[in-house]
């Protein structure tokens, strides 16, 4: 099954009909009925007004012979518009196209065309000559390690997936296919093991996959390693020749890119690089998927102005290029002589790619960047594919920096080189963390300083008022040069040189209107959640991607359970102090642009941290989705979970899977993060001393009170835990009336205390400023201390009170979207904002975000 994952552009659907040319008008017109006709079942259309099953999908006519043979070519077409093996497959393919074509070009260089039909004494042509010599220049492997149990699978789709692969043999003789096989047989003792072996097969005529070489492996990789390296160690065996090039399933070729293939193999006996010859050379690449959507855009500029700009640099002068990806080409009787092209320990070195090229460099290679040729490359197009892959890359920086890789390698070089090596590498993510950090260290710093009046002391201070005014000028230019504009210098600058600087001009201007530095916030936020959790407790895992096309809506709870953590609870927690700093500064500030100077930039990222992943999800701001979205998360909020529950079925299962890394952390850990969650008390220290009923006490009973009043609020939440236990499913009305008495006493106490104690609703608002960060402090204190607190009936109260404050956090974030959602010029601004350059020829919005299931298959 092939899944075509963008739409169909115009112009480029004519040019294929014009290649596959039907017999007709009346066959042109029976096929391009009956894919309009399948397209629309696949979509929510005017037409049907929902979405049909396979049943009720329009089937092929057997009786169309033409339609039916060109089923495939249609199915092709869709595949190489995608991040399929298929396109790839087709663009390394190249390669050996330019071999047969330089080789007859050079033989025939004489006599041109005359010799095509001439024999050696051997007897064979010269056409079969030019094709076995390029058979033995050029062996192209595809690891794929779950073919074999795709075989024999009887599920539909991987059967699909095997028989795509078949195809795909058939389609290129030379093309091999390497796989684990596993194997049940009997041991000496008579058991029953599991005997893995890794196999090569070849597509021949009717014998299908041919098996070439068995080797027996001594265990299950994947058991000693991390999936993707393994595939590739697993396979290398399978491999000749003296050059190697890795690529990955997301790439693509182009012809006249293989022709200069000749030329980069002979920079590894070029000397000019150094004192030893090259052992990578390293490839820029091409991004292709930049017109899908804004933010496609972003990722392209980002990885072009890397893969070009960035590596030359690294290369030359600074000497610390590495191995960052796959179209890099590497010295393999160098590399298979010295652990291999990737190191496959499990967790550490997640980043495989980045260690082999230390491991070169250690065992004294060279590696090389050359930019006369380039590889195609996709990257991720949606919001949630993006922020996976810089996930990822965070996770494996966190690792490279506990490796002992990181340490000889900075122990080894001269002082400027250690410099370029640090910085670019786990250095960039560091400095991201440090920013974040500044930011918190900052904030609350302001909060000490407006709590305890030394602020105001300061600022009415005669002597500082006069300095007020360059304070002010400082300021401002300070809050522009933290927006990140100085981040995107580098694109600018690629795209200078490759395309003019008005060119480069036009486009900065325009990823700016699109929301630009918006993004790039929001994705700081993200490395600087994943490397910080890594180093404190290790533990990172490979995340899947995914490489589609498929930009679709993504629901309430599937964003909150993604960005939860890393985005939503920390933009809230800075949200909340700018509140307070605000408020209880406001009365001595004689000019409210200073506190707009100091935080406008902070403000801005709470805003991209908070809103980002809806700005950016296609279809956010629709009514409907809204009003499905709000159903699912409902759902999801109050489903209890259970034994085989997954995270997106459960909010219980997938509260328990955030705390895993709790689990399994060291002790020095998990005390760090304990003394980490005590800056909540801060709130409340500072606040309830700045009540009004409090009347300008400074006495240390004010504190004590505010404990009480919380412990209360604990008891109370701890009585309905149980009233739902014992009454929820019995006894209905004792737990309503149990709710009712509790009811009844806070109104009471509230009336009492606003009558007698002189409480006013500015109180009330100040206490909930003090006290949901506490409450969220004990919360925090009793998964790190899970181990112990399970034991006992605090458990059940802690989980509840985490419920309850995802509630109240989902609630906070879904009523800025709800409101929006009553205009629809939102959503059309939106999909402008997301789509136009993607759309502007007149592709149909709503078939791409009808849903992820939704988009068009061809089966």
């Amino acid at each position: 099954m092939l899944t075509m994952n963008y739409c169909m552009l115009t112009d480029e659907w004519k040019n294929f009909f014009e290649r596959i040319r039907p017999k007709d008008e009346e066959s042109r017109k029976s096929m391009m009925d009956e894919i309009s006709r399948w397209a629309s079942y696949r979509g929510q259309t005017a037409k049907t007004g929902k979405v049909t099953n396979s049943t009720e999908r329009p089937k092929l006519d057997p009786k169309d012979e033409f339609l039916k043979a060109r089923m495939e070519d249609i199915s092709l077409w869709a595949s190489y518009r995608g991040q399929t093996l298929t396109r790839t497959v087709r663009g390394m393919m190249y390669y050996r196209r330019a071999l047969e074509i330089q080789c007859i070009q050079d033989k025939n260089a004489k006599l041109d065309h005359q010799r095509t039909n001439s024999s050696y004494q051997d007897g064979e042509s010269v056409a079969d000559m030019d094709l076995a010599i390029a058979d033995i220049k050029f062996t192209y492997v595809v690891s794929c390690q779950v073919y074999g149990m795709q075989k024999v699978s009887k599920d539909a789709k991987e059967k699909a997936r095997y028989l795509n692969i078949l195809n795909l043999m058939m389609m290129y003789p030379s093309l091999r296919i390497a796989y684990i096989d596993e194997v049940e047989a009997p041991n000496k003792d008579g058991m029953t093991e599991k005997t893995y072996y890794s196999v090569l097969v070849k597509g021949v005529g009717d014998k299908y996959d041919e098996e070439i070489y068995r080797i027996k492996l001594p265990g299950k990789p994947t058991n000693i390693g991390e999936g993707k390296p393994e595939n590739q160690n697993h396979a290398i065996i399978f491999t000749r020749g003296e050059a190697l090039q890795v690529i990955d399933m997301n790439q693509d070729n182009y012809l006249e890119e293989a022709f200069k293939m000749r030329n980069v193999l002979e920079e590894f006996e070029s000397t000019k690089y150094g004192k030893s010859k090259p052992t990578i050379l390293g490839l820029r690449e091409h991004i292709f998927t930049g017109s899908v959507s804004s933010l496609a855009w972003f990722m392209s500029n980002q990885e072009t102005s890397f893969v070009t700009i960035g590596q030359r640099v690294l290369a030359n002068p600074l000497k610390v290029r590495f191995h960052y990806g796959h179209p890099d080409i590497f010295d393999r009787l160098f590399h298979i002589t010295r652990g291999g092209i990737s190191k496959a320990s499990k967790t550490i070195n997640l980043s495989e790619d980045i260690f082999s090229g230390f491991n070169s460099t250690m065992r004294g290679g060279n590696i090389t960047h050359h930019e006369y040729m380039q590889v195609g490359k996709g990257r991720d197009v949606g919001m949630n594919q993006i922020s996976s892959f810089e996930a990822k890359v965070a996770n494996g920086n966190g690792e490279q920096t506990l490796s002992r890789d990181i340490y000889r390698l900075g122990r080894r070089f001269d002082f400027y080189r250690m410099l370029s090596f640090y910085f670019t590498t786990v250095g960039f993510y560091f400095s991201s963390m440090v920013t974040v950090l500044t930011v918190y260290v900052f904030l609350y710093g302001r909060l000490y300083l407006v709590l305890s009046g030394l602020e105001k002391s300061i600022l009415l201070d005669p002597r500082i008022q006069e300095n007020i005014e360059p304070l002010q000028n400082v300021l401002a230019s300070q809050s522009v040069f933290q927006l990140g504009l100085l981040l995107v210098l580098p694109m600018v600058m690629e795209v200078g040189l490759e395309k003019g600087f008005r060119t480069a001009l036009g486009e900065f201007i325009i990823m700016q209107l699109q929301l630009a530095s918006v993004f790039f916030t929001f994705q700081l936020g993200t490395k600087t959640h994943y490397y910080g959790r890594t180093i404190l407790h290790g533990g990172a895992k490979y995340i899947p991607t995914g490489r589609g096309f498929v930009v679709y809506h993504a629901k309430f709870a599937e964003n909150y359970r993604m960005y939860s953590r890393s985005h939503f609870v920390k933009g809230l927690e800075l949200l909340i102090l700018l509140v307070v700093y605000l408020a209880y500064g406001r009365s001595y500030r004689t000019s409210s642009s200073l506190y707009l100077f100091v935080t406008f930039s902070i403000w801005f990222m709470v805003a991209s941290w908070l809103f980002a992943p809806f700005i950016f999800n296609p279809s956010c701001f629709e009514w409907q989705k809204t009003v499905d979205d709000w159903t699912d998360w409902r759902k999801w909020m109050g489903n209890r979970g259970g034994i085989g529950m997954s995270g997106e079925q459960s909010w219980e299962a997938w509260w328990r899977s955030e705390q895993a890394h709790l689990r399994k952390t060291s002790v020095r850990a998990l005390i760090l993060e304990i003394l980490m969650s005590l800056r909540f008390l801060i709130y409340q220290y500072g606040i309830v001393y700045h009540l009004k009923i409090a009347r300008h006490s400074t006495s240390i009973l004010v504190y004590g009170l505010s404990w009480l009043v919380m412990l209360t609020v604990l008891v109370v939440l701890k009585m309905v835990s149980i009233g739902r236990q014992k009454f929820g499913t019995d006894l209905q009305l004792m737990f309503r009336i149990l709710k009712g008495i509790l009811f009844l006493g806070f109104v009471t106490v509230m009336a009492v205390l606003f009558a007698i104690g002189g409480l006013t609703i500015t109180d009330v608002l100040a206490c909930t400023l003090g006290f949901l960060p506490t409450g969220w402090c004990i919360l925090l204190i009793g998964q790190a201390c899970a181990p112990m607190i399970e034991r006992t009936m605090l458990w059940d109260s802690i989980q509840e009170l985490g419920r309850a404050y995802d509630n109240i956090m989902g609630l906070i974030l879904f009523l800025p979207i709800g409101f929006l959602s009553w205009f629809p010029f939102v959503s059309e601004f939106q999909t402008r904002l997301l789509f136009n350059q993607a759309f502007s020829r007149g592709l149909q919005i709503s078939r791409i975000l009808a849903g992820q299931k939704d988009i068009g298959e061809f089966e």
